[in-house]
């Protein structure tokens, strides 16, 4: 069955999304089986606890309350960020086709960047000046052509990728999330 996602939505389901997203031991291939039946997240939630009844070997899902997400979802607008859901038009098409692609992405800066036509430029923390000089001038001649560079905000040549790229348009994608910054030297970038 095709998968049906939502384009536009209120407080109430971006709330529910960012619940499923948060809970605890519901797996990727779990929650995508939940929206191929349920896309709306507030029906997935209600079903949760009937699809994993009886399941053997593992643990029950643990789902944040309502206040939990409605203080995550408050601190990321107070942090002038965007909570992307996936299905928005402002989340990236080619990572929506993965397998076990994130429900929600927390978005600093304008969403819109992650629709846009980019490359991935990354490679080792400890690189030569060399590498970081030749990874500097790849990123910039890339984004004068109009892509985005999108890397992960590393030392070595993910740093100089973003500082070449500063101008034509660049966006790091933190594993640990947005709120958590790491290296601490790259928070000017």
């Amino acid at each position: 069955m095709e998968q049906v996602w939502p384009t536009e939505l209120d407080d109430s389901e971006r709330l529910a999304w960012l619940r499923l997203a948060r809970t605890e031991n519901l797996g990727p291939a779990t929650a995508d089986q939940l929206l191929s039946r349920y896309p709306r997240a507030s029906d997935a939630l209600e079903a949760l606890p009937d699809l994993v009844e009886g399941r053997r070997g593992g643990k029950r899902p643990v789902v944040p309350s309502l206040d939990t997400a409605a203080r995550e979802l408050e601190h990321i607008r107070r942090d002038k960020a965007h909570l992307v859901v996936r299905g928005e038009a402002a989340y990236p098409p080619l990572l929506r086709q993965i397998d076990a692609a994130p429900l929600v992405l927390t978005v600093i800066g304008d969403p819109s960047w992650l629709t846009r036509p980019s490359i991935g430029v990354v490679g080792s923390r400890n690189a030569s000046a060399n590498g970081q000089r030749f990874a500097a001038d790849i990123a910039g001649d890339l984004g004068r052509a109009g892509l985005t560079i999108v890397s992960g905000l590393a030392l070595g040549i993910d740093g100089r990728a973003h500082s070449a790229s500063l101008d034509t348009g660049t966006v790091a994608v933190l594993a640990g999330g947005a709120n958590v910054l790491y290296p601490r030297q790259h928070k000017g970038l």
